[in-house]
């Protein structure tokens, strides 16, 4: 389901203004008419339908006003979302990052941590990552896959700290992973989850190489900081199709069985 994604709040007479950027999106790409309804994502107040009371083509803005609500209308992170996913991923190169963010947020990972590792971009700890760009990724992704997880980018951070975040989770309500693209101490994402009681889990996070993968070393540490080594069983895997992959397949596993 597509939405649109609001920064801001509802007037008190129950109105919305649209325009700029946003009002090419729903008007060139959703092309929407008056008296269309569209899913409006509020920051804090979950789905709201609301309809196409006017477009103003000379001005550029388009005015949505609230729909009664309807018995298919929910708070959707709190319902369909008890599970909290989380991307460390070593920076590749800008572009193939892009393309990371953007199918992590379809995915409905909550938060992507980007890290800097032997085998990264030179630099990453100097880039952007709360700026404009990506909050414009995210939201595009979030308004085409309908995702109502308001995910989010961290500043990068280094193998340690990320070793030193996951240590403070909750042992029993966690599970977290490292890809690794050798077979030394890996296992399968069932064997290492076997381990782990799965109606118990609160947070699951993933751990994913750049383009040159993850130094031997830095195996070991993410090892002792709780992170179980995973070896996928297929072809040869470039970063950006392994998170994806990766992600995927945990989540898949875990939801799953979650409720039985």
């Amino acid at each position: 389901m597509r939405q649109y994604v609001s920064q801001n709040p509802l007037s008190t007479d129950g109105l919305l203004s649209i325009d700029g950027k946003d009002y090419r999106y729903l008007k060139q790409v959703l092309r929407i008419s008056v008296g269309d309804m569209v899913s409006v994502r509020f920051p804090d107040s979950g789905l709201q339908n609301m309809t196409v009371s006017r477009i103003n083509e000379k001005e550029k803005k388009i005015i949505l006003q609230v729909c009664a609500k309807t018995e298919h209308q929910e708070n959707q992170p709190e319902e369909h979302n008890e599970i909290e996913f989380v991307l460390f991923m070593f920076v590749p190169k800008s572009a193939k990052f892009d393309q990371i963010v953007r199918q992590a947020t379809e995915c409905g990972v909550s938060k992507i941590y980007p890290v800097s590792g032997e085998f990264s971009q030179k630099g990453p700890e100097k880039m952007n990552f709360r700026g404009e760009r990506f909050e414009r990724i995210i939201k595009e992704a979030r308004q085409q896959s309908g995702s109502s997880v308001q995910t989010q980018i961290e500043d990068c951070i280094t193998v340690q700290k990320a070793c030193e975040i996951w240590e403070a989770q909750e042992k029993e309500s966690s599970f977290g992973c490292v890809l690794y693209e050798r077979n030394e101490f890996t296992t399968d994402f069932y064997e290492a989850l076997a381990q782990k009681t799965k109606s118990n889990l609160k947070k699951c996070a993933l751990v994913c190489g750049a383009e040159g993968g993850i130094s031997p070393d830095e195996i070991k540490q993410l090892m002792n900081a709780g992170f179980s080594p995973i070896h996928l069983k297929t072809n040869i895997l470039r970063c950006e199709t392994a998170s994806l992959y990766g992600m995927a397949v945990l989540q898949n596993y875990v939801t799953e069985n979650h409720d039985e």
